[in-house]
């Protein structure tokens, strides 16, 4: 099968039925720029609802780029990789600032802005402005590596030039929003990482992936380094009717809320003793569960502890929340589990 005939098969199977999700019903540019970035690392079936009550809050870039920074990241609680949300508020800026609050219909300048790629910036090219732009995901990539029988490691320059350019061969000159998110349909629903419905699949008599027996095996993809595993103990500190929160400032959970934490020491006096050095004399209450959570290469183990405060003294990025306040902030997913426990006291 040419290019030619590829592109219109995976065309005319989207054509036939697709899922119906609200960014594929508008070609409105900063529509369609919230829900690529709200995709990334996150199922489809899982951004709708906060795609929606995101855009309901930030109705324009103008909002976006106006937008605190605190009722931003709470607007985006339970999506995770918060980096993203203020990448969006930077560009929104800058897309205020430089475009007259209207993203640019160029590759190049939107790939300028910040938290927006390879993958993004074609993704809007070629669905908001019609540019025939190639779009790159994990999606796309298995789909053309199976089809090419692309054996090599993925990930290398070499195999991402050769992908990223075959790509940009098959979308049509007419059709290239379509094709990209039938590219995408494709990998999510048809051409999936594991059991491919390869006997079904519109392409599968050239696909030469399935031709050698090898479609499921592809991509090969680089080892991934094992999840190294920290195992915390989550502080639940107490005085009256309030809970310490402390505001973390490093890359990983950066800008977001949390409960006082320490690495590996649970004994309750070491708990103690930690909080005595922040300038919060404890005693300690009681154990009150463990909660676990996955990062992309880390592995939070936390057994949940609470303490009682003698006052409400001052902690560098902490605050003194009622259950009302605690309940507003933006808390990772992370410590949803303390905060759950933390409400029930509350």
């Amino acid at each position: 099968m040419d290019t030619e005939n590829f592109t219109r098969s995976v065309l005319k199977w989207y054509d036939e039925g697709h899922r119906d999700l609200p960014w594929r019903r508008t070609r409105d540019a900063y529509r369609i720029w919230i829900s690529e970035i709200m995709l990334q690392q996150t199922r489809a079936e899982t951004v709708v609802s906060y795609y929606e009550r995101f855009l309901s809050r930030y109705p324009t870039v103008r909002d976006l780029a106006q937008a605190k920074e605190e009722e931003l990241l709470k607007s985006w609680e339970g999506l995770g990789y918060y980096s993203r949300a203020r990448s969006l508020k930077k560009a929104a800026q800058m897309i205020v600032d430089q475009y007259a609050g209207a993203l640019p219909a160029d590759v190049e300048k939107l790939r300028a802005l910040p938290g927006i790629g390879d993958y993004t910036s074609g993704a809007i090219a070629a669905i908001a402005y019609g540019i025939p732009a190639a779009a790159v995901d994990g999606n796309v990539e298995r789909v053309i590596c199976r089809y090419d029988a692309v054996t090599q490691t993925v990930g290398t320059p070499a195999v991402r030039r050769r992908i990223a350019a075959r790509a940009q061969e098959l979308v049509p000159a007419d059709r290239p929003g379509a094709f990209a998110n039938a590219m995408m349909e494709m990998g999510a629903t048809m051409c999936t990482p594991k059991n491919p419905k390869c006997l079904i699949c519109p392409v599968r008599e050239s696909c030469r992936g399935f031709a050698q027996g090898i479609a499921q095996d592809l991509p090969v993809k680089p080892k991934r380094k094992a999840q190294r595993v920290e195992e915390r103990a989550v502080l639940l500190v107490f005085c009256g009717d309030r809970v310490l929160v402390v505001r973390r400032e490093e890359k990983l959970l950066g800008g977001l809320f949390v409960f006082p934490d320490v690495l590996g020491a649970h004994e309750p006096a070491a708990l103690c003793a930690h909080m005595e050095a922040l300038g919060v004399p404890c005693a300690y209450d009681a154990m009150l569960g463990h909660a676990r959570h996955v990062f992309t290469h880390l592995i939070w183990e936390m057994d949940l502890h609470a303490l009682a405060a003698q006052r409400r003294a001052d902690v560098p990025g902490g605050m003194w929340v009622t259950g009302k306040e605690l309940s507003a902030l933006p808390l990772p997913t992370a410590v949803k589990a303390a905060r759950q426990a933390a409400m029930a006291r509350l």
